[in-house]
């Protein structure tokens, strides 16, 4: 039996997964490790054909890793077929019966379990009530709306009590309201019911809003493990840096450092403080990172860097503001939006770009 005292409901460990032959076929998971612990909700983010579904496939016992281990709190479970693991998984497409209703789509995943008629209807309830339909258990799922639909296939998982829930991006197919809804209802869900979420997607956003923890992923790697604090504000490189949110990126010299802390030179030859990790020298050629948020536009005399205004692009809760620096790059600097704001910056302007010391991180390439 599993040992649920186990702080990590997963652990991925070494999982390298080879499409065709192993020494020529296609890599699409390289030796990868994560430990997901218990009761966390826990994203795998990254673009297309990075390997997210595929390691979420392993997990599910829909195909077998080529090497390597996957452990169900401490138990190797990479060779146990889907049947036999306490894990359900909520797919793009839901799945459901059309011609049956709300309630028995439920059930019937525990109807296949033989459960007993008794705890079923106990169960059914049980779900109905924790994703708020129960004045629709007797219409049929053909008749109610995708974001109820998505309810109904989120209840239908979670009735048999899996250890783990995966979620193969679910909310894909839903127009932009309903999916900030159900990002929500996804949260609260996993909270009230403490089951372990292992969450698809390559919407950042989606990701930022929900999880724990994310796991960043390109080309069958996994790149940083962080929360979304960690991975948003302080990113392990620059692929990362450049898939979670806008950033703007500057060629520096670096002068010093101490442990975490740099002195950098940038174009314009004034010197900032910089966050830094390991493996860099006094003397390289490095890159910063600068959210466009932690950048203010000022006078260009006063400016860190100076350049000319191409574009101002308003979105209702904050405007941006798109440099051509005198370097030739481009930069972003976003204000939020208050009443009584009069914008002094219009395409064609000189103006300057300003940052606290800190706020740059020197990242690897």
């Amino acid at each position: 039996m599993p040992d649920e005292t186990n702080r990590n409901s997963i652990d991925v460990r070494g999982v390298r997964k080879v499409f065709g032959a192993v020494d020529t076929g296609f890599v699409a998971l390289d030796t990868v490790s994560v430990a997901i612990r218990q009761n966390e909700f826990f994203t795998l983010l990254g673009p297309s054909g990075c390997g997210k579904t595929t390691l979420l496939r392993l997990i599910a016992g829909f195909d077998f890793p080529t090497a390597g281990q996957i452990m169900l709190y401490g138990e190797d479970i990479a060779g146990l077929p889907p049947f036999k693991r306490p894990v359900n998984t909520v797919f793009q497409s839901y799945a459901l019966f059309p011609h049956m209703t709300v309630a028995q789509n439920i059930a019937f995943g525990l109807e296949m379990l033989d459960r007993p008629k008794a705890e079923v209807a106990t169960r059914v309830a049980e779900m109905l009530r924790l994703v708020r339909m129960e004045h629709l258990a007797d219409r049929k799922t053909s008749q109610i709306s995708g974001g109820q639909q998505q309810r109904v296939a989120l209840a239908r998982a979670l009735a048999p009590q899996p250890k783990v829930l995966l979620l193969d991006e679910p909310l894909s197919a839903l127009d932009y309201k309903l999916r900030k809804e159900m990002q929500l209802e996804l949260k609260r869900l996993q909270g009230e019911t403490g089951i372990t979420f292992i969450f698809v997607t390559h919407d950042q956003e989606e990701a930022l809003t929900m999880s724990d923890r994310i796991a960043v992923m390109s080309a069958g790697k996994i790149l940083q493990v962080g929360t979304p604090h960690e991975i948003y504000d302080s990113p392990a490189e620059r692929f990362v840096a450049e898939f979670i949110g806008e950033t703007n990126f500057i060629e520096a010299d670096l002068i010093a450092h101490d442990g975490d802390n740099a002195r950098v030179k940038l174009p314009s030859g004034q010197e900032i403080g910089a966050s830094l990790q390991e493996g860099h020298k006094p003397g390289d050629k490095v890159w910063l990172v600068v959210r466009p948020e932690h950048a203010q536009l000022v006078a260009a005399p006063q400016a860190m860097l100076a350049g000319t205004i191409e574009n101002v692009v308003y979105l209702g809760t904050d405007t941006h503001f798109h440099l051509r620096l005198d370097t030739g790059s481009i930069f972003t600097v976003r204000r939020q939006n208050a009443r009584g704001i009069v914008d002094l910056y219009e395409p064609g302007q000189r103006a300057g770009v300003a940052f606290a010391d800190g706020t740059a991180r020197v990242l690897r390439d």
